[in-house]
């Protein structure tokens, strides 16, 4: 889906009127975002998604996306690339992330031994987590494409840490 069409889709939903006052932008811009570039040509209104898509690719800094997952109430999870697939095999893929959270308790728990939280200790388990998800989407993009192959063809003690 093209940017223009999300924003199109979505100011079906909400008040693109309250959204301009809300932004302190024209109504005319608001609606200039949701068409097509051919449609927009001339007027230098490049949509907000589009900008933000190529600052993703002038910095190459997946930190922007994950800013904005965050305040979206998410979190940025890259996708596995096809052409590079996670290299290891079903069983140890699953004890893999079995172990991923395993490591993540024993951090919260060293954390929390005790009965406070500090900043540093709070960055551990943020890295904790992150690479915990990271293991677990990759095998969840292998079962979702019902591609098996590249955790059944890894060499033994492949996986990935």
């Amino acid at each position: 889906m093209q940017s223009h069409e999300l924003l199109r889709e979505v100011f079906q939903q909400a008040s693109a009127k309250q959204i301009a006052a809300e932004m302190g932008l024209s109504l005319s811009m608001i609606y200039k975002w949701a068409e097509s570039p051919g449609e927009s040509a001339g007027s230098g209104a490049a949509n907000p998604l589009d900008r933000v898509e190529s600052l993703l690719k002038a910095t190459k800094d997946p930190r922007l996306a994950q800013w904005i997952c965050e305040r979206a109430g998410g979190f940025f999870m890259k996708n596995p690339k096809a052409a590079n697939p996670h290299p290891f095999f079903l069983v140890p893929a699953t004890n893999e992330i079995v172990q991923e959270f395993a490591d993540l308790l024993a951090v919260i728990a060293t954390a929390a031994a005790d009965n406070q939280i500090t900043p540093t200790e709070a960055k551990r388990i943020r890295a904790r987590w992150e690479k915990l998800k990271s293991v677990t989407e990759g095998f969840v993009h292998c079962c979702e494409h019902g591609n098996f192959a590249p955790i059944k063809d890894a060499p033994e003690g492949a996986a990935k840490k």
